[in-house]
């Protein structure tokens, strides 16, 4: 393969990634049953964290979870939709004191919508500039890897 060619693919891998991201995956961690709460374990393992994050959304305020008559969590369908937002929010790098502002707007009333739109276009706009610069991070590892295979060139 020519150094080009080996630079174009590079390039097409890092911005079409095998496996990417699909509607479907949001959707699986988005519950739409209503009919059953889970507890903290459950809840903790369909979303990939550990109970204990779970347990300290609920204390710092980000998610009210009702209790059992044994005072067990039993997150519903509510509680799971905005863990999977707060959970996403933070693996992106939106820190506590923003989604604590945001949560804030959100229970406060619908007048905040404005200003929840400024937020989450702010973070966007940081997302897609991290996205673009990871994104040429993967595409020098893949053209190094590809021509680490191709071996030395004569």
């Amino acid at each position: 393969m020519e150094p080009d060619d080996t630079l174009r693919e590079a390039l097409r891998l890092a911005v079409d990634p095998p496996g990417g991201v699909s509607i479907e995956a949001l959707r699986e961690l988005a519950r739409d049953d209503d009919a059953t709460a889970w507890d903290v374990a459950t809840t903790a393992a369909h979303l990939g964290v550990n109970p204990h994050t779970l347990r300290y959304y609920e204390r710092i305020g980000l998610v009210c979870v009702p209790r059992d008559g044994a005072g067990h969590r039993r997150y519903d369908a509510a509680a799971v939709r905005r863990l999977v937002f707060l959970i996403r929010m933070r693996t992106s790098g939106m820190s506590i004191s923003d989604l604590r502002h945001y949560v804030d707007l959100v229970d406060a009333d619908r007048d905040t919508v404005t200003e929840r739109m400024d937020m989450l276009l702010e973070h966007r706009d940081t997302l897609r500039s991290q996205i673009a610069q990871l994104q040429l991070a993967l595409a020098a590892t893949e053209y190094k890897i590809a021509t680490y295979r191709e071996g030395p060139r004569p």
